[in-house]
C-alpha cells in the first residue's frame, strides 16, 4: 500500500481526507458507521461565541449536481463545545480542526483564546461570515480585513496552527490568500461555498427562507481546482483543498493542483461512507501508478 500520510503545518495526518465543517457535526452519528480513526482528520461544525439555532427552514435546497444551504452556523457555542464535544473528539485518534466563526473580530479572538489552552490540534477560521461592524460584508472579501482578522486571531494562538478558510465569492482569491499569509496564517483552506439562489416558480419566492445560500457539490469542483491551483502558486503556506470532491480521482486531481490535504463536504450527504471510499480509491490509484507516497503528487500538475 502507498503511504497516504501528509504533514500540514507540522501536524501529521495519517491520510489527507478530512470531512469538511458543517457536514459531519462532531462525528457522533458517523461513528456508528465506521471508526473515526480511519479519517485523516475532522473539521468540526462551525462554532460561535454563543449558541446559535441557525436560520429558519427551508434552509437546504437541491441544485443540478449540488446543493444550496443556508443553515446559519447552528451550534451549541464555544463553551459547550469545549466541555462536551471536544473531549470526545480528542479520543478518536485523528486530527481535529476546530472551525470557528464570529460576527466581529473580537468574537473570533475570544473563541480562539478559549481554544488556545485546549488540546485541539488546529484552528480553522471561517472568514466568510458577515462583519456586522462593517456593513455586513464578509471578512474574507477584502484583503485588508482578511489580513487584520487573521493577525488578531493568530496573536492569541502562538502555539497552534491557524488555517484560514477562504471564500470564493471574491474578485481575486490570490489577493486574499496573500493577505492572510502576511497576517500570520499557517495554512489556508478553500473553497467555501459559492453564493447561489433558487426560485420556486409556482410561488414566486426563493426556495430558501434566507433567499440565498452557499452552493456546494460536484458542480463547483472545476472552480475549486482552479482556485486551489492559483492559491498554491501564490503563497508559501500549505493549501487544504475542498469544493465538490466526490471521489478518489477528484482528490488526486485537487492535490495535483497543489492541495496538501482534502476536505470532503456535500458528497457525504449522498453517501456517508464517501470519505472512506475516497481514501481507498486514492490508495488504489497510487498503487496502480506505482507511486509510493501521496506527497509526491502534491502540486505535480504540468501546465501547458
Amino acid at each position: 500500500m502507498a503511504d497516504l500520510s501528509v504533514n500540514v503545518c507540522g501536524v501529521n495526518f495519517k491520510n489527507p481526507i478530512i470531512p469538511a465543517s458543517g457536514v459531519f457535526g462532531y462525528g457522533r452519528e458517523y461513528e456508528e458507521l465506521f471508526p473515526l480513526s480511519a479519517l485523516g482528520g475532522i473539521a468540526t461544525k462551525g462554532t460561535t461565541i454563543t449558541r446559535r439555532n441557525g436560520n429558519p427552514s427551508p434552509r437546504i435546497a437541491e441544485t443540478p449536481s449540488g446543493m444550496l444551504n443556508s443553515v446559519g452556523l447552528q451550534n451549541p457555542g464555544i463553551d459547550k463545545f469545549i466541555d462536551t464535544e471536544l473531549p470526545n473528539l480528542l479520543k478518536k485518534n485523528t486530527v481535529i480542526l476546530a472551525n470557528i466563526a464570529g460576527s466581529t473580530i473580537d468574537e473570533c479572538v475570544q473563541i480562539a483564546e478559549k481554544l488556545s489552552s485546549t488540546d485541539v490540534h488546529m484552528i480553522e477560521l471561517n472568514i466568510s461570515c458577515p462583519n456586522v461592524k462593517q456593513g455586513g460584508a464578509a471578512f474574507g472579501t477584502c484583503p485588508e480585513t482578511a489580513g487584520e482578522i487573521t493577525r488578531k486571531v493568530k496573536n492569541v494562538l502562538p502555539d497552534k496552527p491557524l488555517v484560514v478558510k477562504l471564500s470564493p465569492n471574491v474578485t481575486s482569491i490570490t489577493d486574499i490568500a496573500k493577505s492572510v499569509e502576511a497576517g500570520g496564517a499557517d495554512a489556508v483552506s478553500l473553497i467555501n461555498t459559492v453564493l447561489g439562489m433558487r426560485i420556486d416558480i409556482n410561488t414566486g419566492r426563493p426556495i430558501l427562507k434566507n433567499n440565498v445560500g452557499g452552493m456546494s457539490g460536484p458542480a463547483v469542483f472545476p472552480l475549486a481546482v482552479r482556485m486551489v491551483w492559483q492559491t498554491a502558486n501564490a503563497v508559501k503556506i500549505p493549501v487544504i483543498g475542498m469544493g465538490g470532491v466526490s471521489s478518489g480521482k477528484d482528490a488526486i486531481e485537487m492535490m495535483m493542483a497543489g492541495a496538501s490535504a482534502i476536505q470532503v463536504g456535500a458528497a457525504i450527504f449522498t453517501d456517508p461512507f464517501a470519505p472512506i471510499k475516497i481514501i481507498q480509491e486514492m490508495n488504489d490509484f497510487l498503487d496502480t501508478k506505482k507511486i509510493k507516497s501521496i506527497s509526491d503528487i502534491i502540486g505535480s500538475v504540468k501546465p501547458w
